[in-house]
């Protein structure tokens, strides 16, 4: 591969990496530990069961999802269901790149020794890197979506459409696989079976170098800190908008009947901003610490090294990121009445079709 090839050691303790190896170092040596790497082993160890059963339960999590918002039983408007399908659809496709193809590997690292023998590691980049572009910029897509329904009226009937939301849909997919082209030359075709940003083998040139330092760090204020500033500002802009039509409508009513009376329209506009902020407050808490640590990381190796953050950040930043693709139908069935009728139905089918059976 190169004698300018090296594969990077996160200044950890070397060690057999395995359920069983790591049991033993914490329960061993854990007074001679500090804090940081406790934690550290403590999160490794969690790995080993926290990983599967998150891809366990987040396929055929978001599985149902789509199959659920797909029928369009939900109450929701056409353009709604679609930002909503294609997010758990994103979700779904970075559980398998991200989480199965790439971090239980890690996890249980001896027994995936073989994908070093594999050389598409970069390709494995490009793709992984899109999809999850694709389910961030979905959830900007779906934020700017409802500002407008909500505070754009003009605006609402042209925009607010299952013709534009699929162009949007379309439009975010195509440009986020062209924005992430350039991992196919950055990184080389080798896995590392490293738990850091870089998970693909890189050249000494590249590791150092202030263009694709520059490359890298653009591309993680496009993703996710560009969607951290418009979700904020976004939301902001509705509940402001929200409230002040809130009042607006309370005093008219008043004023019209002389008691204050259910406001259905009211009601609705709750339970978008409701489904609205939890969605994008879940996704803006789970990702924040693997943006800081991703940018932390690029600038280390440019030579910025003035402040160390401890090792244990990078496993607790990719394991919220993670959780982020399974929590969104928790959300959905949480905030919306017909979507957990849905999920019992479905549940149910199977039971009573056994029941029919019998009869």
């Amino acid at each position: 591969m190169g004698q300018n090839l090296r594969t990077i050691d996160w200044n950890v303790t070397t060690m057999s990496k395995s359920l069983s190896s790591e049991l033993h170092y914490l329960s061993t040596y854990y007074d001679r530990f500090s804090l940081d790497f406790r934690i550290y082993l403590a999160l490794q160890i969690a790995q080993y069961i926290y990983y599967p059963i998150l891809a366990l339960v987040g396929v055929p999590v978001n599985l149902l999802t789509i199959g659920i918002l797909s029928r369009g039983k939900c109450g929701l408007s056409k353009c709604v269901t679609r930002y909503l399908v294609a997010m758990s659809a994103a979700d779904l496709l970075v559980i398998i790149l991200d989480l199965i193809f790439r971090h239980i590997p890690i996890a249980n690292y001896e027994q995936f020794q073989f994908l070093r023998s594999i050389p598409m590691c970069n390709i494995h980049a490009v793709l992984l890197y899109t999809v999850t572009d694709c389910s961030v910029w979905f959830t900007v897509s779906f934020t700017f979506d409802r500002f407008v329904a909500i505070c754009c009226q003009n605006l609402k009937r042209k925009y607010c459409s299952e013709k534009t939301s699929a162009v949007v849909v379309g439009t975010v997919s195509v440009l986020s696989c062209l924005k992430n082209i350039f991992w196919y030359f950055m990184f080389t075709g080798w896995y590392l079976l490293v738990n850091t940003p870089w998970f693909c083998e890189v050249t000494m040139d590249v590791m150092f170098s202030r263009v694709w330092g520059i490359i890298e760090f653009l591309h993680n204020i496009l993703t996710p800190a560009v969607p951290f500033v418009l979700i904020l500002l976004l939301n902001a802009l509705t509940v402001r908008h929200i409230l002040v039509s809130s009042r607006g409508r309370r005093r008219l009513r008043a004023h019209s009947s002389g008691e204050s009376h259910r406001d259905p329209e009211m009601e609705s506009r709750r339970k978008s901003i409701i489904l609205l902020l939890v969605i994008s407050g879940n996704f803006i808490l789970l990702w924040a610490l693997l943006l800081v640590y991703s940018i932390w990381f690029r600038m280390y190796y440019l030579g910025y090294q003035s402040v160390i953050l401890p090792d244990f950040l990078q496993e607790l930043s990719f394991m919220l990121q993670l959780l982020s693709c399974s929590t969104n139908t928790a959300i959905y069935a949480v905030t919306q009445t017909q979507f957990r009728e849905q999920v019992k139905n479905v549940l149910k089918y199977p039971f009573n079709t056994i029941v029919k059976l019998i009869q």
